[in-house]
């Protein structure tokens, strides 16, 4: 007669959710793009074929205007915001070079807080070529913000005990270094915007960031920005002498409110 195999005892791991907050210290320029509402509207209702609004390609300010991602609430300690889900995506794409845990695992088991969150710094204006995802990879010159000094905090949580905080900690500061967040980062192979370091909360440049770079520093700096090179400047100067020839002078009305602005903030109190 055959012996009855015995029951395995089944043991389960008590678990329990475990949190780290990190300040993040941007070592390279960040690049933000989010998909501009032309594009979606694009998407929702096409244009006919050929047609567009405005006649022209682009619009480089209304594409600058576009790129990032904001906060409405004027409450906000930031204009500008960054997808949290960009901070678990560098996390998880560390795991596949460190030992330790797997990209799998740590999409499961790490959560980054929040939806968006607030990125401190202060704005400039990038014109650069880009190439389209058609089979032809067409070149196009894109228009987006690109903050050269930037900071941020980011809270994660994760299951423990299967994952601990000193493995958040070093797949952290890997992520800063192979993957990065924004376009043209360091993970796609070729670009190194986006790079950052975790730093202590006591360090001399992230309080400066935090303390200069705000709301709103950052939305002056949206109404009238400056150009990161000398190569968007030009582009930028030759694209307004083109539409001024072209009689497309609604495209520049921005650049009547900017000297505005500039001259009303050159004038003394009370003048006349």
């Amino acid at each position: 007669m055959a012996k009855t195999k015995e029951a395995a005892e089944i043991q389960v791991v008590k678990v329990q959710r475990g949190r780290v907050e990190f300040c993040i210290l941007g070592t390279s320029p960040i690049i933000l793009n989010r998909m501009s509402e032309k594009a979606r509207h694009v998407l929702l209702l096409p244009n006919p074929p050929g047609k567009t609004r405005s006649g022209l390609k682009h619009d480089p300010y209304a594409e600058f205007l576009a790129s990032p991602y904001t906060d409405p609430d004027a409450r906000g300690q930031t204009y500008l915001m960054c997808l949290a889900a960009s901070f678990k995506k560098a996390l998880c794409g560390a795991a596949l070079d460190l030992p330790g845990a797997t990209k799998a695992q740590l999409g499961r088991l790490t959560w980054v807080e929040g939806e968006r969150l607030g990125l401190y710094g202060v704005p400039q204006l990038f014109m650069s070529v880009t190439r389209c995802a058609d089979t032809n990879r067409t070149p196009d010159i894109r228009t987006r913000v690109i903050v050269p000094k930037w900071a941020c905090r980011v809270a994660i949580n994760f299951a423990k005990p299967i994952i601990n905080e000193t493995l958040i900690a070093n797949l952290l500061v890997a992520a800063g270094m192979t993957q990065g967040i924004g376009d043209w980062r360091a993970e796609k192979g070729s670009g190194n915007y986006g790079s950052f370091e975790v730093v202590g909360a006591d360090n001399p440049e992230f309080n400066r960031i935090i303390k200069a770079g705000g709301r709103k520093a950052q939305q002056a700096a949206m109404q009238t920005p400056e150009f990161y090179d000398e190569e968007s400047h030009e582009m930028f100067q030759w694209f307004k002498a083109e539409v001024a020839a072209r009689g497309k002078t609604d495209l520049l009305k921005h650049e009547q409110k900017a000297a505005k602005a500039k001259k009303l903030k050159a004038e003394p109190v009370g003048a006349s």
